[in-house]
């Protein structure tokens, strides 16, 4: 037993994956994940974001993709992005094929 035992962490065996060039689960470090709060269609405010996210420590990136508007900046947000982006897909599975044909490299 260790002298503050609230802060022992006991992990469990988990799957590795990889996310861009994250590799998430197992034995790896923990992975700091955010979410942009830009309408992704807006380019330029989106990358800032990230960019932003990135410097302070961020690995992964989340946005959301709730059109085909949003989904096609992908494309160009990708090419800016030093980390790898989640896309947020709300239901529709046209929205995830249009994502990941434009670089997403994960999603949810």
């Amino acid at each position: 037993m260790s002298i503050r035992p609230f802060r022992d962490i006991n992990r469990r065996f988990t799957k590795v994956i990889k996310v861009g060039n994250v590799k998430v689960g197992g034995n790896n470090p923990v992975s700091v994940q955010s979410m942009t709060n830009t309408l992704t269609r807006d380019i330029k405010k989106t990358v800032n974001q990230i960019n932003k996210i990135s410097e302070v420590g961020g690995d992964i990136v989340r946005v959301s993709c709730p059109d085909k508007e949003s989904t096609s900046a992908l494309k160009e947000i990708k090419k800016h992005s030093a980390i790898p982006i989640v896309a947020d897909i709300h239901f529709h599975y046209k929205r995830a094929v249009e994502a990941a044909e434009n670089g997403a490299d994960c999603l949810r």
